[in-house]
């Protein structure tokens, strides 16, 4: 059913719900909880990116997820330090504190995952190389 005529925002409930489906057959999870990990994994990569580097991912998502990806960003306080693996899990992970992560590790390699199924390779290997070495290796 159209709403506005505009195919892209028209499809993009559709388009989001395939993107947490995905990712909670992935880990087995509920949306909810789902939801709650895709947003604080994205929110982390952004804020460990540079302003560009952040532009430029956020380019290729869906449109709600760029709504997402985007909400609440202050881009004068990015990147973030410290970026090690330990900072982007633990903030993570903070969002999970009422029902912790069994492996967190897991969880966020899935986002990435996810992400690499979805947006461009080139891109994904520049994102994945601006990150620091232990972070990288969840990419893979």
């Amino acid at each position: 059913m159209a709403v506005t005529g505009i195919k892209t925002l028209d499809h993009a409930p559709q388009v989001f719900a395939e993107w947490l489906n995905e990712l909670s057959d992935d880990l087995g999870w509920d949306r909810a909880r789902t939801y709650r990990l895709l947003t604080e994994t994205l929110y982390a990569v952004r804020d460990f990116l540079t302003v560009d580097e952040a532009a430029d991912l956020a380019a290729q998502l869906p449109v709600l997820v760029r709504g997402m990806f985007y909400e609440g960003w202050d881009p004068s306080r990015t990147p973030v330090k410290p970026r090690s693996k330990t900072d982007l899990l633990k903030r993570i992970e903070a969002r999970f504190e009422t029902d912790p992560m069994e492996d967190p590790e897991r969880a966020v390699a899935a986002v990435f995952d996810l992400l690499r199924r979805h947006v461009s390779w080139g891109e994904i290997q520049q994102v994945k190389n601006a990150m620091r070495k232990p972070i990288q290796e969840l990419w893979d």
